[in-house]
């Protein structure tokens, strides 16, 4: 016999583990030197969210972005979006994994779509920035670019299902029987 259900208490371990992805991915975008953007076509031109670079093989000419209010302004959106990541992921932690806390998890909830707001505006003024200021051609945005739409995501599917998870109290203290989404009998 094959049954297929959710158990809401194991699922207590997952939201968590998924918000510390996202701060994995935050910190891989935050600190990629490799660049955020790089020329499509002969590779001498590439710019990270700290500095911009140009030159071949092994010799580089690079200067920092952060002279530019743009920058500074990507660099510390996603920085407290970090911060703000880190304190949810802990808030998380404790009022899913040690005790149940079902009237903290609103506040999860919330702290996530506030670094959401924040990461999606620096993601967006990065872009229009250094197409207005630097660009000079094709350019492609990297991994380390797509790292932070990706940990932005993550936060933002964790946000709703924070803010959702209070209606379904008696299931994560699991004083409720699984509910088996499929069942077949022998």
């Amino acid at each position: 016999m094959f049954r297929c259900g959710i158990s809401y208490p194991r699922c207590r371990w997952i939201l968590p583990l998924i918000i510390l992805f996202a701060i994995i991915f935050d910190i891989i975008a935050i600190a990629a030197q490799s660049g955020w953007v790089e020329d499509e076509d002969a590779k001498t031109h590439y710019a990270s969210m700290w500095t911009q670079c140009r030159g071949r093989n092994d010799q580089w000419d690079c200067k920092s972005l952060m002279e530019f209010s743009w920058a500074q302004a990507v660099a510390a959106l996603m920085i407290i979006g970090l911060i703000i990541l880190i304190i949810a992921f802990l808030v998380s932690f404790f009022a899913l994994c040690c005790t149940l806390s079902i009237s903290m998890l609103p506040i999860v909830g919330g702290l996530l779509i506030f670094a959401v707001i924040l990461q999606i505006i620096a993601l967006i003024i990065y872009p229009v920035k250094f197409n207005e200021l630097i660009y000079e051609g094709y350019y492609n945005y990297t991994w380390a670019y797509g790292f932070g739409w990706g940990a932005t995501l993550l936060m933002l599917g964790c946000g709703v299902i924070f803010c959702c998870l209070p209606r379904y109290e008696d299931e994560l203290a699991g004083m409720v029987k699984t509910k088996y989404i499929y069942s077949s009998s022998p």
